[in-house]
């Protein structure tokens, strides 16, 4: 009979520690674990085992934590384009209503909230207008719609327009789209409104852009009859220069053009794009004016719905219509939503107010747009008409050559190149770095791999299935004589 083989020979379990540690391709192992090494060796070759495997614990710990902390890091580069499309263009006379146009019943209705006039004021009011007191027995109308006053009684594109050139070609009031804002009818010039196609031009510089001259119509401007918060001082328009997409803000945003100038706006294209939450606060989501919450919550959190791209512009207005409409019942009539507009009483004792309070508490949380375009802005002007150029301009438009140097003015918005800056955030540590960090740092300090915690997986699974040594087992025979 073969006598059985030595316990040194004996196939050791594939669960046991040894067997495991020999094969592992996890360095230092099998110093550690294997057989017929002295004690202290195996100590120092443990110590260093978990003294590199301490430090490698420390570095992904290290690497998680940034990942986790989701920081972020903005690129600016400069790209070219051969063509880009021409941005929107509002433009608002500063007076509000003409002169000529407000009637005894618009003093009725909205000299208090408008103008600030008391009901004893009115007939001395129509005198500063030039106009007819009120006749005898008069009698207001049963209702009033403040969107029709403005619509009624403010500027006419046609009568201010003197003259409008688009890289040349002739463009007239048919190109502009009507708006209101909180300036009252303002108009806007490729809005794009209604599927129309976008203007867009192949070349920067003066003569590829938008060319107009206006009339801004002094003798219509309202008299000064007292201070108030919106009353208007100064004499021009205001002008903003806007995508499509975005709204105009043009009582906050918009730069003054006077008359008796000619302004040069060269404007250059920046395209921003920011990061969602957790690594940004941006936002995509646009906010509808007629949404109520069934539970107050903070009055600019988005909420999904059919609406128009969002924009920083468009969630603030919408955020405004929301709280006046909470609060009043209506909207002011420049703010969007389906609210009946306020009547002039209602824009005197809540509208007003309850606006100006909101923005005192600047409650309104609209995040940036994770994706917009804004346009630099740069303006130059010259003195306008020269005498020679006045006389020219008198005889053609039926006027004097003082009413043209006291109320027409000239505006040329262009492109300066067709180059734009494209700002964009981007995650500073990406997934694929945290895991090619970690992957070096294994490497670096244990000399292991993704294969290597499989081994581990593997050799726990089998210590977890095999059964402990049993009482039962029958004792290997002893040695033959």
């Amino acid at each position: 009979m073969k006598p059985p083989a030595g316990p040194e020979e004996a196939q050791l379990p594939a669960s046991d520690i040894r067997a495991f540690a020999s094969s592992c391709t996890m360095h230092g192992l099998g110093h550690v674990f294997g057989p017929g090494a002295p004690p202290a060796r195996r100590g120092l070759w443990a110590a260093a085992v978990l003294l590199a495997l301490a430090t490698f614990l420390y570095q992904v710990v290290g690497r998680v934590r940034y990942y986790g902390e989701f920081h972020h890091e903005t690129a600016l580069e400069e790209r070219e384009s051969r063509r880009l499309t021409f941005p929107a263009v509002t433009l608002c006379n500063v007076n509000p209503l003409r002169r000529s146009r407000l009637t005894p019943n618009d003093l009725h209705w909205a000299g208090p909230a408008l103008l600030g006039l008391e009901p004893a004021e009115h007939a001395a009011y129509l005198r500063a207008l030039g106009r007819p007191p009120a006749p005898p027995g008069f009698m207001p109308s049963p209702t009033f719609d403040v969107a029709r006053l403005y619509a009624r009684a403010g500027h006419a594109l046609e009568d201010m327009l003197l003259d409008c050139r688009y890289r040349g070609w002739p463009c007239g009031p048919e190109n502009f789209t009507t708006i209101f804002t909180r300036m009252g009818q303002c108009y806007t010039f490729n809005s794009g409104a209604d599927g129309a196609e976008l203007l867009s031009t192949p070349r920067g510089g003066m003569g590829n852009g938008l060319e107009v001259m206006l009339d801004v119509q002094q003798e219509e401007y309202l008299p000064v009859w007292r201070d108030m918060e919106e009353t208007p001082f100064e004499v021009g328009v205001r002008v903003q220069i806007h995508t499509q997409e975005e709204p105009p803000l043009i009582d906050q945003l918009g730069f003054g053009v006077a008359p008796g100038y000619q302004t040069f706006v060269s404007c250059q294209k920046q395209q921003l794009s920011f990061l969602p939450p957790p690594w940004g606060d941006c936002s995509s989501v646009s906010l509808d004016p007629d949404f109520e919450p069934e539970a107050p919550g903070p009055l600019g959190t988005p909420s999904p719905g059919l609406s128009p791209p969002y924009s920083l512009m468009g969630c603030r207005l919408a955020c405004e219509s929301r709280y006046v409409a909470r609060k009043c019942g209506c909207r002011m009539m420049h703010m969007p939503g389906s609210a009946a507009v306020c009547s002039p009483q209602q824009y005197k004792d809540c509208a007003h107010p309850a606006l100006d309070a909101l923005l005192r508490k600047d409650a309104c949380r609209c995040p940036n747009p994770c994706a917009s375009t804004r346009y630099a802005k740069e303006l130059s002007m010259v003195r306008m008409p020269s005498r020679a150029a006045a006389r020219y301009l008198a005889r053609k438009h039926n006027r004097s050559e003082a009413y043209i140097e006291e109320n027409v003015l000239a505006l040329d918005i262009f492109f300066e190149a067709l180059n734009y800056e494209v700002v964009e955030q981007k995650k500073a540590y990406e997934m694929s770095e945290l895991l090619g960090d970690i992957g070096g740092q294994m490497g670096l300090f244990i000399g292991a791999s993704l294969l290597t915690i499989l081994e581990i997986l593997d050799y726990l699974c089998v210590l977890g299935q095999s059964p402990g040594p049993s009482l039962l087992e029958p004792k290997a025979p002893p040695e033959a004589l």
